[in-house]
């Protein structure tokens, strides 16, 4: 009996190699972050011969994921793997809580705030203060909602005056 759905593949080392590959993708507009470190890959499998990576975006406009899917193909055919695809899934919606902490003290080092606490569970969010990543103090203001990319927002600093993003949490 053939099954209608294929099952992944158990070749170990295959399979941790995509991974690899595929974890090391640096995400476009936050170069100093992988979309592993982002939490923007959600999996990949071997499926009958074909590399499948699950990827889901920060938000469901988000303009940098045909870039990833590119840049997936590419890393993982030069590789070696010949047949890849890249499915991209909506729910469960990401969540900056799928950030790791590489990728938070990554973003402090590059200049962008990074998201604090856990998303928002339920209506009510209070807003905490927001420490400047460049000077280290909470005398910050939201200067736009939306900073470079639209899952940022820009803020500035009264201490030391500098403008920086902040990696909106949801």
């Amino acid at each position: 009996m053939v099954s209608a759905v294929a099952a992944p593949q158990t070749d170990p080392v295959r399979l941790e190699t995509a991974r690899a590959v595929a974890a090391a993708v640096r995400d476009p507009e936050v170069p100093v972050l992988t979309i592993d470190d982002l939490g923007v890959l959600r999996g990949v499998q071997l499926i009958e011969g074909t590399v499948v990576v699950t990827i889901t975006p920060t938000y469901s406009g988000c303009p940098a994921m045909g870039a990833i899917r590119d840049d997936l193909v590419l890393a993982l055919t030069s590789e070696g793997f010949s047949d890849v695809r890249v499915v991209t899934v909506l729910a469960p919606a990401w969540t900056t809580d799928w950030m790791s902490a590489q990728g938070r003290e990554a973003l402090a080092a590059y200049g962008i705030a990074p998201p604090t606490g856990r998303a928002p569970a339920g209506a009510v969010r209070v807003r905490l203060a927001v420490r400047c990543p460049r000077c280290g103090g909470l005398d910050t203001r939201e200067v736009s909602r939306f900073g470079s990319t639209s899952c940022k927002a820009l803020y500035e600093c009264r201490g030391c005056l500098e403008p920086f993003d902040h990696f909106k949490a949801h």
